[in-house]
């Protein structure tokens, strides 16, 4: 192997669409846990704005885990209390080390 030696320092969670109730009813808006993976976060940009009278805080930010070839923009990822939109999987089809997920979060 050669040149991945990035540092997967967060413990994240991947989460799919589709949660279900206690009694087992797809939820419209439910989220279920997908898998947990090491990762490692790194923001690349952000910026705030004012909607709704309220300051809005954005960051882009991107995701690298080990490569895998399960993970879809329709997925989130969670790591403590920030939930974090994935935009784009963008996978190192070349050496096959990892994956870069780029996402945002909205606060």
């Amino acid at each position: 192997m050669s040149g991945f030696a990035q540092t997967l320092r967060h413990l994240v969670t991947i989460q799919k669409p589709g949660g279900r109730d206690a009694l087992g009813q797809l939820l419209p808006n439910g989220w279920t846990t997908f898998d947990t993976a090491w990762a490692d976060i790194l923001v690349v940009g952000g910026l705030e704005s004012i909607k709704a009278g309220a300051v809005t805080a954005q960051k882009k930010v991107s995701i690298r885990m080990r490569y895998r070839t399960d993970l879809t923009e329709a997925m989130r990822v969670l790591h403590g209390t920030t939930v974090y939109k994935v935009l784009a999987v963008l996978p190192d089809e070349r050496n096959h080390q990892h994956v870069d997920l780029a996402c945002e979060t909205t606060k």
